[in-house]
């Protein structure tokens, strides 16, 4: 292995070689290594962007830096110019956050050494904080790498079921799309196991690579504390750290719930103009999603407050400290609905659906222009909000997930599709 400067590769790096499991967003990436642009990745931290970065030194050629390394992070801020003219081919610059001038640098590169082909990623913060985005208009395309979804997580635990998991999703999308399907669930036991798991400790590629439980919880709970010292503390400069992590804990209890923003600054003391930054901090370092209403022409409809989901549920349960089986607890619905939502995003722009008079369904998806709502429950029974719904609207499609009832029914005009939760 070539090596550009020895120095900069740790022995925790060096590890990263022995073994790499492929992530989806290589497919992504693949169109844009040819081009002009220079590829950015963010994420959050742990989420396997280093890892992705040698991976891709190793199948394209180059040379790897990473910005930890306070010589390499002078000779990038203070001597752009310089720093760029040891380097041809590809090169893989990582943890950019680092750098406060990373946007002005990387620009300069980029218009300077045109034969030089520039793989960046960054942190959450770093295009928060370092405003990286503002200098890069038309020079840069952007790709987010989050912990594992579903069908990752199959594809490194449980290979053998991956093709059945991934006919299942092609079920979904022939439904969506218009086509008569059947629903056959198979395996039942294997895929309730697997989805247990993946609820409790999430997708973070080293507690997903750990099989030791104990071993997962220790090592989410140092993610979790890592991510409030250095990224909260350090970066953003956050110094009550014991309010930002209390507030964390209050949204990590609430997921599916609506955002209350004046309840929780009653509740938690904090005044209202701080917890709109903390909310932005984690929206933008990639911890928690907001999904917003969705809404037409009814007055009724919410217009604006927004729900609370978390992106990796194992870091949600590491922030209440609970890793309990899920039958047994309490959350376990909302559990069902964060995992949900994480895996229907990539299906199209998902909202919620509530009224005044509080009828709700938990998601509305825009499928090509198409609306879908769908429902997260325990048993297939239509709800009547489910039902008002469908009135109001009168949407070709439906689905809901739930753990008892399989199958295809029609009502009032639409097509509903009843599914177990790991069919997605």
């Amino acid at each position: 292995m070539q090596l550009v400067n020895q120095k900069i590769f740790t022995p925790e790096i060096m590890l990263l070689f022995v073994e790499y499991y492929p992530r989806k967003i290589e497919e992504k990436l693949d169109k844009w290594i040819k081009r002009r642009e220079a590829i950015l990745i963010r994420g959050p931290r742990q989420s396997g962007k280093t890892t992705l970065l040698l991976h891709l030194k190793e199948k394209l050629g180059g040379s790897y830096v990473t910005l930890e390394d306070e010589d390499m992070l002078r000779a990038f801020e203070e001597n752009p110019k310089a720093f760029a003219s040891r380097f041809r081919g590809n090169l893989f610059l990582d943890e950019a956050q680092y750098s406060k001038r990373a946007g002005r640098s990387i620009k300069l590169i980029y218009d300077l050494f045109p034969n030089l082909k520039l793989f960046v990623t960054g942190s959450g913060s770093f295009d928060v904080k370092v405003e990286i985005g503002k200098y890069l208009v038309g020079r840069a395309v952007y790709f987010d790498l989050l912990p594992l979804d579903f069908e990752e997580f199959l594809s490194w635990k449980a290979k053998d079921l991956l093709e059945t998991f991934r006919s299942f999703k092609e079920m979904i999308k022939d439904f969506l799309e218009g086509e008569k399907v059947k629903v056959e669930v198979v395996f039942e036991r294997e895929f309730r196991s697997l989805l247990e798991e993946f609820l409790t400790f999430g997708g973070f590629p080293a507690i997903v690579k750990e099989n030791d439980e104990e071993i997962k919880k220790e090592l989410l709970k140092n993610l979790y504390r890592t991510y409030l010292e250095k990224d909260v503390f350090f970066f953003f400069n956050i110094r009550h750290l014991e309010k930002f992590s209390a507030f964390m804990k209050y949204l990590a209890s609430s997921i599916g719930h609506i955002l209350e923003i004046s309840s929780m600054s009653s509740d938690l003391k904090i005044d209202y103009k701080t917890l709109e930054n903390y909310i932005s901090i984690l929206v933008n370092t990639y911890i928690i999603r907001l999904v917003p209403p969705f809404h037409k022409s009814l007055v009724t409809e919410l217009k604006k407050a927004k729900k609370v989901y978390f992106v990796d549920i194992g870091l949600r349960n590491a922030g209440i400290n609970n890793f309990s089986p899920l039958e047994s607890r309490a959350d376990k619905g909302y559990i069902l609905e964060n995992f949900i939502l994480g895996e229907i995003t990539q299906l199209g722009q998902v909202r919620y659906w509530r009224t005044t008079s509080k009828a709700e369904v938990d998601f509305v998806l825009d499928f090509e222009g198409k609306i879908v709502p769908i429902e997260v429950k325990s048993f297939g029974r239509v709800s009547k909000s489910f039902l008002s719904f469908l009135k109001a609207y009168k949407p070709d499609r439906a689905i809901i997930f739930n753990e008892r009832e399989f199958g295809m029914r029609e009502l009032n005009g639409t097509k509903i599709l009843l599914l177990p939760p790991w069919f997605i």
